[in-house]
């Protein structure tokens, strides 16, 4: 692939970030304004590329793709969304360890995509794991999931997507080992793992798209380093400007 097709590439993955309800007529008209010399049809081509579609009505990634023959378990965090904060427009949960969220995103490379896994407290917004891979198999969500539970206490939700790293048995067989109740995000629903999708859009902002990893090792020492900052140093505007990994470690006290 040319230098010119990886630079339509990266500002697609950009503009989906930024408005990741764009289908294929919406990216094509931002390229052609931001002076990209580009057709529809190749537009698709790169979406498909990318793994990225419109969220609205349905949304499908490269790293969520469905395995027909797992087990698709319901989603149960409805209940939470109803008491959602009228005025801050949150769901609020009160408690560390409640919910956990995981989920695999991409970061693009010069050298081609990675591929990202973490796991998020609801409540805190803390980052309790997470990995950087060249594969985005089962292996890649158990590890993740593994490393959080061999950290801290376990919790009494964890949310995915229907992924097939999320719905394999390897994953879904710790969580019924540790007695945690399974959720699965609805059909197309991204929002329904929100957490994780804003914490993801974060970083990517924050950190992916202004640095310049020239290797998979400046990659995984980058994102480290933003991880660390994020959790006990950056302040969160949902945590009453509070920092995630200090609102986790101080709640688990309490509950403790």
């Amino acid at each position: 692939m040319q230098k010119k097709d990886i630079k339509i590439l990266n500002a697609m993955d950009e503009i989906y970030t930024d408005n990741p309800e764009y289908g294929y007529r919406f990216i094509h008209a931002q390229l052609k304004e931001d002076g990209y010399a580009i057709g529809n049809n190749r537009v698709l081509k790169y979406m498909g590329i990318l793994g990225i579609q419109a969220i609205y009505p349905t949304k499908k990634k490269l790293t969520s793709i469905k395995n027909s023959e797992h087990k698709i378990y319901p989603y149960l965090l409805k209940p939470y969304w109803e008491k959602i904060d009228k005025k801050t427009k949150r769901v609020k949960i009160e408690t560390p360890n409640e919910i956990w969220s995981g989920d695999i995103t991409y970061i693009r490379t010069n050298g081609g995509f990675m591929y990202l896994a973490a796991v998020i407290d609801w409540h805190s917004r803390a980052i309790l794991s997470y990995k950087i891979s060249n594969s985005m198999d089962a292996t890649l969500a158990t590890e993740v999931l593994e490393d959080a539970l061999s950290k801290y206490p376990k919790p009494r939700i964890f949310n995915s997507d229907q992924g097939s790293q999320y719905t394999s048995k390897d994953h879904t067989d710790i969580l019924k080992s540790f007695k945690i109740d399974i959720s699965m995000n609805g059909k197309g629903r991204s929002i329904d793992n929100i957490m994780i999708e804003r914490f993801f859009r974060t970083l990517k902002h924050n950190n992916i798209y202004i640095s310049d990893y020239k290797s998979i090792k400046e990659l995984k020492v980058g994102v480290k380093s933003y991880i660390h900052k994020y959790n006990f140093k950056r302040f969160h505007s949902s945590l009453d400007y509070k920092k995630p990994m200090n609102v986790y470690l101080e709640s688990v006290k309490m509950v403790a």
